[in-house]
């Protein structure tokens, strides 16, 4: 029962709800433009799930390495860290996830572009890359995680590949305005992984992660993290002004309340960087109210 709880720890489930996010949000664009697939929307919720629970893997395994998951970091204490799983477990763990994720890959480009060998075959190198930038984040020789690069990975996996492939899928064109709101779910992603980072800026400092905030100091993180969030909203009343016609699409408002919270959290310079560990969950699904309230209102 230990090693089932120290597995549930290592599989990170609160991450889940945002890597969703992206894939409900390229499937609501679907569903207001009458090109919504069932099946593509399954077999891409269980790619990202596959896909994110790698990553989460692959950077307890990196981080247990590097040394950056210690007894200074704020967060939760990983399974790795506590010796709950053994380092060969964890890279068995790893490559089974990722043989799953090709699987559920494979299976969603077949269904999906059944005929069509060229844009089959893009999609193939971009599920490869997605594998490769999962486990490359902390684990290999000079990981880009820890060289400031997450933020930019993030944006480009979970917003403009994720929202605008997952549209992609559904409706077999490409249309540049999802970029709008695939913009919105890729800041607000990079915001939780900002979030992160900012909470473990000085244990990262000391293990020689060079994150975004470890670069940027703890207050230029907080106006970043703002940049991020308000961005992101521009990005979306932009859409909402100019390519939506249903009203119900702007009840995207009521989780608005909770991107104001979380923006004032992290300018509260004085308190713990612990007390940012609730605010990643709530960031998570803040961003996945967002993108349910819109499919709401396209439904």
């Amino acid at each position: 029962m230990p090693n089932i709880k120290a597995w549930v720890i290592s599989l990170r489930l609160r991450t889940l709800p945002l890597a969703l996010s992206t894939i409900f949000m390229g499937s609501f664009l679907a569903v207001d433009s009458d090109t919504f697939r069932w099946s593509v929307l399954i077999w891409a919720s269980l790619t990202t799930l596959f896909l994110q629970i790698l990553s989460n893997l692959a950077n307890d395994y990196g981080d247990a390495l590097s040394g950056a998951d210690n007894d200074e970091r704020e967060g939760p204490r990983r399974a790795l860290q506590q010796g709950a799983i053994t380092l060969k477990q964890m890279k068995v763990a790893i490559s089974t996830t990722a043989l799953l994720a090709l699987i559920s890959g494979l299976t969603l480009i077949f269904i999906s572009l059944q005929g069509n060998h060229l844009y089959a075959f893009a999609f193939f190198l971009m599920g490869i890359a997605a594998i490769a930038a999962a486990i490359r984040y902390t684990v290999g020789r000079n990981p880009y995680g820890y060289r400031g690069l997450g933020d930019f990975y993030v944006y480009l996996f979970f917003g403009l590949m994720g929202v605008g492939g997952t549209f992609f899928l559904h409706s077999g064109y490409w249309d540049w305005s999802v970029l709008l709101p695939a913009t919105a779910v890729g800041f607000f992603s990079t915001g939780v992984l900002n979030l992160n980072n900012t909470r473990d800026i000085e244990s990262d400092k000391k293990s020689g992660k060079k994150t975004l905030p470890v670069m940027m100091g703890r207050k230029n993180a907080a106006l970043y993290h703002s940049f991020l969030l308000l961005s992101g909203w521009t990005a979306m009343v932009i859409w909402l002004l100019i390519y939506e016609s249903r009203p119900g699409a702007w009840l995207v408002f009521l989780s608005m309340p909770l991107f104001v919270k979380n923006i004032i959290a992290i300018f509260r310079f004085d308190a713990p960087s612990a007390k940012l560990d609730p605010e990643l969950r709530n960031l998570s699904l803040g961003t996945l109210l967002f993108v349910l309230l819109y499919g709401i209102g396209v439904f």
